[in-house]
């Protein structure tokens, strides 16, 4: 009876390890950083679901040309106590560099007063190389990619050639290591979105070809999900994530600000089903204008998310999060 108990007991530490193991996710996060500061949001959040062993950060890319970002970027990073974290930043002609519209200047504010190592975006490492440097090394189908901006960088990887980390096309790499791509991006039904027009051909590309499902938490997801009073009133005044909030919603933003780029990086992690449902079909991006169409279909590649949990639910969830 005692070697059955114990050979029970065994069987089920292992079971439960392997659960818990099973639960973290290897993931890449690509941002546009400093147009919007809910990246710095979502940001928090991915630090804290890296704390509790939920997710192992491989990489953060910026798919942003602005000096500013990968500074900032390096600067929670530090805070978060991740300051090793690879870095990558977009190498290719065209593409967007934009910067925060509000007085402040949260992105140079945080250059001027956090500690982090690397001074502008230019010195970061080359997103392509990044990507496949660490694509390369990772077992077949376990990677995710969340990115909560342009698809500069992903487009420029799809259409890599074979170099000293792999033999494979860029796309033939995506369809063997990433298991899925979640994004913020496009607006459903149909209407046109800033991640996706502002590099309108890198959009178009990646809409075609990328080879794994892409689940979507379109502009009309993250919109109606206010977050951040709560952060500015109770969080941690070290924080430099908090000091950005702080910021930014008494200037504009008086009701908490929208969370698009806090639901990708939440469905990244944990999944959708906990929070919200799915609807299948594929989304069509114009090449004239970047507006797009959602199409269902049962046989589509995209995924775009549906409300099952009700917004002011999903902001107490990541609202907690960011307070952690």
């Amino acid at each position: 009876m005692k070697k059955f108990v114990t050979i029970f007991f065994l069987c089920f530490l292992s079971a439960s390890l392997m659960t818990v193991y099973a639960r973290k996710v290897d993931l890449i996060f690509d941002t546009d950083l400093g147009p919007d500061y809910d990246d710095v949001g979502a940001m928090t959040i991915l630090h804290h679901l890296a704390d509790r062993g939920e997710v192992n950060i491989l990489a953060i890319m910026s798919s942003n040309h602005d000096e500013q970002v990968i500074p900032s970027i390096d600067v929670l990073n530090t805070f978060f106590g991740r300051p090793n974290i690879p870095l990558g930043a977009p190498k290719s002609k065209g593409g967007v560099s934009l910067t925060d519209s509000h007085k402040a200047n949260w992105p140079l504010y945080l250059s001027d007063n956090y500690p982090h190592k690397i001074a502008k975006t230019l010195d970061a490492e080359n997103a392509v190389k990044l990507y496949r440097r660490i694509l390369s090394s990772r077992a077949d189908h376990s990677v995710v990619i969340c990115t909560v901006g342009f698809f500069t960088n992903l487009r420029d990887l799809l259409q890599s050639e074979p170099d000293e980390f792999s033999s494979m096309t860029g796309r033939e790499l995506v369809a063997l290591k990433v298991k899925e791509l979640v994004s913020m991006a496009a607006v459903f039904p149909k209407g046109r979105e800033f991640n996706v027009y502002c590099d309108t051909p890198a959009s178009v590309c990646v809409m075609k070809e990328w080879p794994t499902r892409i689940i979507f938490s379109g502009f009309e997801i993250g919109d109606k999900v206010l977050t951040g009073k709560r952060f500015v009133a109770e969080g941690n005044r070290d924080n430099p994530a908090r000091k950005v909030y702080e910021m930014c919603i008494t200037e504009t933003d008086h009701s908490g600000r929208m969370s698009w780029d806090l639901t990708a990086t939440l469905v990244a992690v944990k999944g959708y089903k906990p929070y919200f449902n799915i609807e299948r079909g594929v989304v069509t991006v114009s090449d004239k204008d970047g507006s797009d169409v959602w199409t269902p279909d049962a046989k589509g590649n995209h995924y775009r998310l549906t409300w099952k949990k009700t917004p002011a639910q999903i902001a107490d969830i990541l609202e907690n999060y960011m307070l952690k």
